[in-house]
Order: C-alpha cells, then structure tokens, then sequence
C-alpha cells in the first residue's frame, strides 16, 4: 500500500518522538529538501506543494504532542531557522523571509503558517529529521545520536533522524544518570 506524503511524515517523526522519548516543549528541527522528495536532485526541484503536505504532518503531530517545530532553511539563507516565537523567547530575530527558491519550500511554508514566526541564525533542538540530505547537525543540540528509523523515506527522499543526549562530563569514578542516556 503506498502512503502519501502526508502520511509518510506524520509516520517518521511519530517514530523519531517515540525512539527520542521526546516531552512536551523539546524542540524538533527539520530539514527537507523538496526537490528530493519528488525525485530530483537537492535545489533544483523546489516543490510548494509538497512542501505543504510535508509541514502540514509535521505541525499537526508537533501540537498534538506540544513539541515546538523548528524548520531549517537551505544554504542560500545560511541554513537559518524558522520557528515559532514562544519556542525561544530570548531569541536575536534575524530579517528574511524565506522563499521557495532562497531558503526552501518547507521553510516558506512554515514562515506563513506559524502564528508567528521567527527567524534566527541557529536554535540548539532535542531531536530532528533530515529529509534528503540537508545536514540539519549544526541546529542539533551536545551531543547528537543517530536513530535508525523503520520510516526511512518520504517520498523518494531518505530520511535520516536523531535525538541529543548530555554530555558525559567527569571520569572513571563518574555515575551517569541512565534516564538521559
């Protein structure tokens, strides 16, 4: 049975939320190439549409479960960050407004829907989805872990996910607390 786009989605960050045991108010970034969802090559394919079904799956479970949303712009914009204003209150806003063709379809589609966006040169997220190869690491709090996930693929785009965990911080005779790990 083939699922839609939407559904794909909404079944990738389900699973990410459930491997990262992620909690109400932990930030997700996402970064998503349209163009290799449809089957193209990264930044020559920039799909509003999909872009549209893609945020739509992410923002619906993102509030059922009251995780904040963060959605990476691409490099033309210095992989910035759009986001929800509450998610990081104490933020420096930068001043752009993405597009499809400069910072990305997903990026522009959560720039209109947000109640009221912001844009900011980096944010330090829980977790988060890379959907076709968008280096999302650099948004990803100390220190990243890789999740495999059974929901690997939107589209013809590959999915790939992870959660942060503390930093080790201490030695041979440290006891790490083994819920956050």
């Amino acid at each position: 049975m083939n699922q839609s786009i939407y559904e794909q989605t909404q079944a990738a960050i389900a699973e990410l939320c459930e491997k990262a045991k992620l909690q109400a108010g932990n930030i997700v970034v996402v970064g998503c190439s349209t163009s290799e969802v449809v089957g193209s090559v990264i930044g020559t394919n920039s799909n509003p549409d999909t872009a549209g079904e893609i945020f739509s799956a992410l923002h619906d479970f993102a509030k059922s479960k009251n995780l904040f949303l963060a959605v990476q712009c691409c490099e033309h914009l210095n992989r910035a960050i759009i986001t929800e204003r509450n998610a990081i209150p104490f933020a420096e806003p930068v001043s752009v407004i993405p597009q499809p063709k400069a910072g990305g379809s997903l990026a522009a589609k959560a720039y209109e829907n947000f109640n009221d966006p912001i844009a900011v040169e980096e944010i330090k997220a829980d977790a988060g989805l890379d959907i076709g190869f968008t280096m999302i690491g650099m948004h990803l709090k100390k220190v990243a872990v890789p999740l495999r996930l059974e929901n690997n693929r939107i589209g013809e785009a590959m999915v790939l996910a992870a959660r942060t965990r503390p930093k080790f911080i201490g030695g041979a005779r440290a006891v790490y607390d083994e819920n956050m790990l």
